[in-house]
């Protein structure tokens, strides 16, 4: 019967399963319960329930940390711990945990490293498609994390999944590409690995030629880079041997076989590869020398090991042999017997490929059954190949459909980022056409203040002009009036006073009395009237300042339109030739506007105004007895906002105190020091 026990991948498995080893027992730290509780769960000679009771205990510390790259470091050498305690629901549920955490803090190398945890977990529950679809996932990662060595790592348990599952071209293309990734790379266990699968695959395939190739390499690589902690040339012969068992070719078998249970402590490190080793020499040593009388005793010796180890799907290799040997040596019985218990425990173990060889050992041993082994034989073989076909097809769909995805990812990234960027340079521009016209409207506020500084001064010139006008008119004719007093009239006066001098001849004193009365009353005339001259003269100097005047006039308009009696108090020491035009501007501007207000709503019978200097401040002050009204209630009409906005053009402040029935009074206060003329 041809030999097709795939040692190769069940070696490979344990491989993979071997990194996930008991090696941090060093982080054991007896002053962090953390640390120990780890270290316990890790420790085999800790009996199982307390290990995984640690293992539990250390789990619920974690969880309570914070999400860290600590705390997630320690998850994953809890998930380790359950793993090798074979609590692999509690290993699933880890690993997602890691994953959630992982994504959450955008930690890709810990997401990868999780997803190869989750396909581990899928490849020993015998959900293949759906750990090659993990695997698949930590690969794209890995490509974009360069990470060399973990996607070597990847590469291997794909190839590992898509070789149990007989898609042996996918697994060979997946071990190359592993090959291809490590070349350069010091991963050496990963190398061997890589050859032991493509070794592996060339034998199921019977290219037997390039299988021994591969496992050469293999041998060679082990050898060269004492790659010998889990026996890996022992393994490496096995396999050999195994080669040339499948061609018939016993004798160089049974050589390779030998040297391999020569390794020391094979036994008591690996009695599982001792097993297999056992059980295959004595295959190889029975169809050799095809003597009936050679007796069982490696079959028996490896199925014993087996079955202490719980070893079915050795077992039923063992019990296969067992029943090919008796059959051999004419023992019907004990060949039917050993047949039914490998088609027994390959029923339990539901693998459909351990069921089909167990059946044709069957259907070889009971020919009368023969007919009912091969129509089930048939059956399971159909459903078998349609089944690798599917999962084939699945395999490729995974790839493609996991491409797809992350294609779409990438697409939706870049998009997003698109999105972003367009939105964030909308937004700029916004901002910017904001700023722009914002800074448009200040200017243009700016411009339009200054024109209407530039207007209110030119106002006031005016104003001023026509003032000094008027002034200059009454001056000059003040002049020419003085002019009249002083050539007209005290000329003639003092002609009648010569005259009446010259009656002073006269020596009676009737005559001499009335000459000296006139000539005393024209004496007082002339006086009169010299004065008067003076007194204009003298007013025309006094008029050196045209705001008063202005206000003055203002006043008058007011005592003309309102029966109100109006008082005006001006501090005469203020020099006004001294202040900005822009204060005097204003200044007039609020009182009159002030004077509007009364005249329109407070019905006022007194009115005050006060301009004085208070500190370093000049006040304008305008009261009345009117109405008043509520300041807090009162909307700011356009006169109310026209005089704030000219106080605070002084750099004043504007305060208003008024109540119902109670009279308004405003205040206008302007710092002196920030209002004088600079030459």
């Amino acid at each position: 019967m041809k030999k097709n026990y795939p040692i190769f991948f069940i070696l490979g498995l344990l491989l993979i399963g071997c990194t996930k080893n008991r090696k941090d027992f060093s982080d054991s730290d007896n002053s962090d319960s953390l640390a120990i509780f780890l270290s316990y769960a890790n420790e085999d000679s800790v009996p199982f329930e307390k290990r995984l009771n640690y293992n539990d205990k250390a789990l619920s510390i974690i969880l309570d940390d914070d999400n860290d790259s600590l705390s997630r470091a320690n998850l994953f050498k809890v998930a380790n711990r359950y793993f090798n305690m074979n609590k692999l629901e509690k290993y699933e549920k880890t690993s997602k945990l890691i994953i959630e955490k992982a994504k959450a803090k955008r930690d890709t190398a810990s997401v990868g490293k999780a997803y190869v945890y989750l396909g581990d977990f899928y490849a020993n529950t015998s959900k293949k498609d759906s750990a090659f679809s993990y695997y698949t996932k930590a690969q794209k990662i890995y490509q974009k994390l360069n990470d060399v060595k973990n996607l070597g790592g990847v590469y291997i348990s794909m190839a590992l999944v898509q070789a149990d599952q007989k898609d042996y071209l996918g697994g060979e293309l997946s071990a190359i590409k592993a090959l291809n990734v490590l070349r350069e790379s010091q991963e050496k266990p990963k190398i061997y690995e890589a050859y032991n699968i493509l070794g592996y695959i060339s034998n199921e395939l019977q290219d037997y030629e390039k299988s021994l190739e591969y496992h050469t390499k293999a041998l060679n690589l082990a050898k060269e880079n004492n790659l010998n902690e889990f026996f890996q040339v022992a393994t490496s012969l096995n396999n050999i041997g195994n080669v040339y068992q499948n061609q018939g070719d016993y004798e160089s078998a049974i050589s390779n076989f030998n040297e391999a249970l020569r390794a020391k402590n094979l036994f008591s490190e690996k009695p599982n590869l001792y097993a297999i080793l056992l059980d295959n020499l004595g295959y190889s040593t029975f169809k050799l020398s095809e003597n009936s009388e050679l007796p069982p005793e490696l079959f028996n010796k490896s199925l014993k090991i087996r079955d202490s180890l719980n070893l079915t799907f050795g077992e039923i290799y063992s019990n296969i042999h067992l029943s090919e040997y008796y059959a051999a040596n004419k023992d019907t019985s004990k060949a039917k017997k050993y047949a039914q218990e490998a088609l027994r425990l390959a029923k339990e173990t539901k693998r459909d490929a351990d069921v089909l060889m167990a059946l044709k050992q069957a259907g070889t041993v009971e020919p009368e059954n023969a007919s009912i082994y091969s129509r089930e034989y048939i059956k399971i073989n159909d459903s078998l190949q349609n089944a690798e076909r599917k999962i084939k097809d699945k395999f490729a769909r995974i790839e493609f459909e996991t491409n797809e995805i992350i294609q779409e990812k990438d697409k939706l990234a870049e998009q997003n980022r698109n999105m972003i960027f367009f939105f964030g340079l909308a937004i700029m521009i916004g901002i910017l056409l904001f700023v722009i016209r914002s800074q448009r409207a200040r200017t243009k506020e700016l411009l339009l203040k200054q024109a209407q500084q530039k207007a209110n001064e030119d106002i006031y010139n005016l104003m001023l002009f026509q003032q000094a006008k008027i002034e200059e008119g009454r001056a000059n004719e003040k002049i020419r009036i003085a002019q009249e007093l002083h050539d007209g009239i005290l000329g003639r006066l003092f002609g009648a006073r010569l005259n009446l001098d010259s009656l002073n001849k006269r020596q009676d004193e009737a005559a001499i009395d009335v000459r000296n009365t006139y000539l005393v009353e024209l004496k007082s005339i002339e006086q009169d009237i010299r004065e008067i001259s003076h007194d204009l003269n003298r007013e025309k100097s006094a008029l050196n300042n045209n705001f008063v005047s202005i206000v003055n006039n203002l006043i008058d308009q007011q005592e003309n339109l309102s029966d109100a009696n109006v008082s005006f108090l001006i501090d005469p020491t203020i020099e006004w030739e001294k202040l900005e035009n822009t204060v005097k501007i204003n200044l007039y501007r609020i009182l009159q506007e002030s004077l509007q207000n009364i005249n329109k709503y407070a019905q006022a019978e007194n009115i005050k105004i006060e301009i004085k200097i208070s500190g370093n401040k000049l006040k304008l002050v305008v009261k009345d007895d009117g109405n008043g009204f509520s300041v807090s209630k009162k909307n700011k009409g356009i006169g109310l906002q026209n005089m704030l906005s000219r106080a605070e053009a002084c750099n004043g402040n504007l305060d208003i105190k008024s109540k119902p029935g109670k009279g308004t009074t405003i205040t206008i206060a302007v710092p002196i020091e920030t209002n004088i003329k600079t030459e």
